[in-house]
């Protein structure tokens, strides 16, 4: 089938759906190119099919299929932002990471190898998983690329920041930790948005304290309201390089039932994009949507909602790249 696309500012966009039903055709995210069907691209989007390391329910290995398919319906102009993503810079989907599924360590160092060479041309990231254990070896090249360590925003219901889970060190539930450790995010940067739900002792919040992590709460973001979190969170990170991470479980089930460990009482999608949005003009250099684990989703409820996620983010660089130009 000849692939019918609009084009606009010398960058090739979507196929049009105008032209061609949105559910026919490849299911690249939001119908965009391939790499190989375009010069260069200045915002790359990637899979990474790994789920080696949850802890509960498995399937996020394959969210980004789930997510390209759910992306379908999204279209060029993003009007909560006034951006046209598509038309400003060239945005274009290069497949999936080809990672060991047995092999933690090895699956780790592939990311950060293949992040690295993705980005070499100045490229920013938008990464669909697989497991937040992606987080690190993604946080890694960020920070390589940056030249300095990262500021964070790590929306979830859970902190991620334990020591081991059975005596391993790399699972989806460690790698925040590792990355304080390693010294490859900023620790007065630092933030979890949207946690919630029974901990295994107030020693993990202890631990955050001490790392550095400020916490906002799925409680704090329903009291006090999207604007003031949103302004908590820009003087926090100012005008750091900053990574964020999104494990879709910081939706509540009745938004995101679709994820490995979901916990009762979190956000809305509306809030999440809201809080997103506002992030605008921050010097966003890379972003993961994490956790989607498609057997458990209903209507393609989580799917949708993570391809949202995508889309704002992608929006961001974009608008960010546009006004460096």
């Amino acid at each position: 089938m000849e692939e019918i696309r609009v084009e606009a500012n010398g960058n090739v966009g979507p196929i049009d759906s105008s032209q061609i039903p949105r559910y026919a055709g490849a299911a690249t995210y939001a119908r965009l190119p391939r790499l190989d069907q375009v010069e260069s691209a200045d915002i790359k989007i990637v899979g990474v099919p790994f789920d080696t390391g949850v802890s509960y329910r498995p399937g996020a290995r394959f969210g980004a299929t789930h997510v390209r398919e759910a992306s379908r319906l999204l279209r060029p102009y993003n009007p909560a932002l006034d951006v046209s993503p598509f038309e400003n810079v060239q945005v274009a989907d290069v497949g999936d990471m080809a990672v060991n599924p047995f092999n933690i360590d090895e699956a780790i160092a592939t990311i950060q190898r293949n992040a690295l060479e993705l980005t070499a041309d100045g490229a920013s990231l938008m990464t669909i998983g697989g497991d937040h254990t992606i987080a690190l070896p993604l946080l890694r090249a960020a920070a390589e690329r940056a030249g300095q360590p990262v500021a964070l925003l790590h929306f979830d219901a859970h902190l991620d920041t334990w020591d081991t889970y059975f005596g391993a060190d790399y699972t989806h539930g460690t790698p925040f930790r590792r990355a304080v450790e390693e010294g490859i995010v900023d620790t007065g940067a630092i933030s979890h948005v949207g946690t919630r739900g029974p901990l295994y002792g107030k020693k993990d919040l202890d631990d955050d304290e001490r790392m550095g992590f400020g916490i906002i709460t799925s409680s704090d973001i329903f009291r006090r309201g999207v604007d003031e979190v949103v302004a908590t969170l820009r003087q926090r990170v100012g005008d750091r390089p900053l990574y964020v991470s999104v494990d879709i479980d910081v939706l509540d089930p009745a938004h995101a039932p679709g994820t490995g460990t979901p916990e009762a009482g979190g956000m809305t999608s509306r809030e999440l994009l809201e809080i997103i949005r506002g992030l605008r003009g921050l010097d966003l250099v890379g972003a993961d949507v994490v956790e989607v684990s498609p057997a458990y989703d209903h209507a393609e409820l989580t799917g949708v909602a993570a391809s949202h996620v995508c889309y704002d983010l992608i929006t961001l660089m974009a608008d960010l790249r546009a006004s460096r130009a």
